[in-house]
């Protein structure tokens, strides 16, 4: 995973040098870079509609960037990337280059200002684990004069490794007072590993939900074992659904599990 990773990124660096405008458009000479004084504004880059990039093991996601900008002649297109810099190279790891013979799907909100649109695919192939932090935004916007304007870091966003969790309450049925034994397991994406790891010594609530309620209350917190394993014991007093509810970590995002239906005699 290590070379394969190594490889897209070198490819990646590479591409940065030498990708000026879109291929749509690097025909055309009113697309020239003039870095004109009277260049694009961007106000504002919204990427994964501000949430942050979750990815299990393999899967790829698309994740959609949108650009809106300003200039005195329109917006004509716009581009956008992820990256996270490396032995001081600003470009060694990242996703989303402008595809060949594309545009960015532009939509004027007046004669002067529109919100771009494209699509990043993140490949969970790419990352290692060190990798669920901060990526860095890129932004760049095309006036309809051929202007340019380009800022490497204009946002953040940040990637997590995708979290899963299970709940299992036992016996069922069981008689009013008697004891319930409610066990489950908290995983995460190990993108070293290409599989699942168990996450220890993780603060898990465990909650209950009546059965005619829509609402889960905490009864406890439980830490989850060495391997992710998690088990407790309370008592039976009403029909209702047990779950185990997890409230995410910087590098991995808040899970709950399905609640299970415990028939209470």
């Amino acid at each position: 995973m290590r070379i394969r990773a190594t490889v897209a990124a070198v490819s990646g660096a590479l591409a940065l040098s030498v990708l000026t405008v879109p291929a749509s458009q690097a025909s055309s000479p009113s697309f020239a870079l003039t870095q004109a004084n009277s260049a694009p504004v961007i106000s504002k880059v919204v990427v994964n509609s501000g949430k942050p990039i979750v990815l299990g093991t393999t899967a790829t996601k698309k994740v959609t960037v949108s650009v809106t900008a300003s200039h005195s002649s329109g917006v004509e297109d716009a581009l956008s990337y992820i990256w996270r810099g490396r032995d001081n190279n600003p470009n060694l790891y990242d996703f989303g280059f402008h595809p060949d013979g594309t545009k960015a799907k532009c939509k004027a909100a007046n004669a002067t200002t529109s919100t771009c649109t494209l699509t990043i695919t993140v490949d969970p192939g790419y990352l290692w684990n060190t990798n669920a932090t901060n990526w860095r935004v890129y932004a760049g916007a095309w006036g309809k004069d051929g202007s340019f304007t380009e800022k490497d870091t204009f946002s953040s966003v940040r990637f997590q490794r995708l979290s899963r969790l299970t709940a299992d309450a036992s016996p069922e049925p069981v008689k009013k007072g008697r004891t319930i034994t409610v066990t489950g397991k908290l995983d995460r994406a190990n993108w070293d590993t290409r599989k699942y790891a168990g996450y220890a010594s993780q603060s898990v609530k465990l909650q209950f939900r009546k059965k005619n309620s829509s609402t889960y209350t905490t009864v406890k917190t439980v830490k989850s074992s060495k391997t992710g394993t998690l088990k407790t014991t309370v008592k039976a007093v009403q029909d209702g659904y047990w779950r185990w509810s997890f409230a995410g970590t910087a590098s991995t995002p808040a899970v709950n599990a399905p609640g299970d239906f415990v028939d209470v005699k």
